[in-house]
């Protein structure tokens, strides 16, 4: 067995040498198609997090009638922390919201007078609700549309933002969707211009193919140095397609940073680098390997 394996894998990379300019050819597809394979990954970590930053400023705001006790709004925060739902619950006292109030408008006079002769503090207590999800936050505000806890709200912010939250649930899924998507039409594609070279590479070992199965060599030792073949190219893709890749992020990331702050695209790829390698190097190997496969058997029963 081992002296087999050795031999297809010494047959492989003599295929490999000997095909020169094609295997290059194909090589050169496979970055292409593995240079499309990583930018859905990274495309998929960088809608992720510009999700998640949109999230992070969304919430529900809720507003307490005045007659409401502190008592009996930091019981229904309580309530609202032990919800599955519910990320954190912060409280903003009267008294607090009133001090955020005059200090954002102690440069505007006319405000601080109308302040100081009210003699009473008309604002009202507030709660700031974060999700887990956005598709959550519609059942946030039905709990809080519930008569023991409406009776002492305002006014909550969630039919302002409804839209907003909405599509943003919509976006996260689209692209949980269309990676895959995309992902699989890749693959089918790498596939299809491997299963052609690698025919091509038959083609011109035709004569040598026909002499290995006039003396008799079974299907497994004519299929094998072509898998190798295909896989080799797949895995010298996969490295050459790092080392492109690399550069590249490292300019383009300063520019992403601006329209998504902390965004911090090429810290990812460069404390990922052995993961994504490895999916490239799967990915390519793979498809590489597995189109070889087709397409010699598809020769053989010619």
């Amino acid at each position: 067995m081992f002296t087999i394996i050795s031999r297809f894998i010494h047959f492989g990379f003599k295929n490999f040498k000997r095909n020169g300019w094609l295997s290059a050819a194909t090589v050169a597809i496979m970055v292409l198609a593995l240079v499309v394979f990583l930018g859905v990954i990274l495309f998929s970590v960088v809608t992720t997090r510009a999700a998640a930053s949109i999230q992070d400023k969304i919430d529900i705001s809720v507003f307490f009638n005045t007659n409401a006790s502190e008592d009996q709004v930091l019981n229904i925060q309580q309530s609202l922390e032990a919800l599955p739902e519910v990320a954190s619950v912060s409280y903003t006292s009267r008294d607090q919201a009133l001090t955020n109030f005059t200090a954002s408008h102690a440069s505007d006079q006319t405000v601080s007078q109308a302040i100081a002769e009210l003699n009473a503090n008309p604002l009202e207590a507030s709660l700031e609700i974060k999700a887990k999800d956005p598709s959550q936050y519609s059942q946030i505000s039905d709990y809080l549309n519930s008569p023991n806890i409406a009776q002492y709200v305002d006014t909550q912010s969630y039919t302002n933002n409804e839209d907003i939250i909405n599509r943003l649930a919509k976006i996260v899924q689209y692209v949980e969707v269309g990676g895959l998507g995309v992902t699989l039409i890749l693959a089918l594609i790498a596939g299809l211009v491997v299963f052609n070279t690698i025919q091509l590479s038959i083609y011109s070992n035709r004569e040598e193919i026909g002499i290995m199965r006039v003396v008799g060599a079974s299907n497994a030792l004519v299929r094998g140095p072509f898998v190798i073949d295909g896989m080799l190219c797949g895995g010298l893709a996969a490295v050459i397609t790092l080392i492109v890749v690399a550069p590249a992020l490292f300019f383009l990331s300063p520019y992403l940073e601006i329209f998504i702050p902390g965004l911090g695209l090429f810290h990812y790829f460069y404390s990922h680098i052995l993961w994504l390698f490895l999916y490239e190097f799967g990915f390519g190997v793979v498809i590489g390997g597995l189109s070889s496969f087709i397409a010699v058997k598809k020769y053989l029963r010619n």
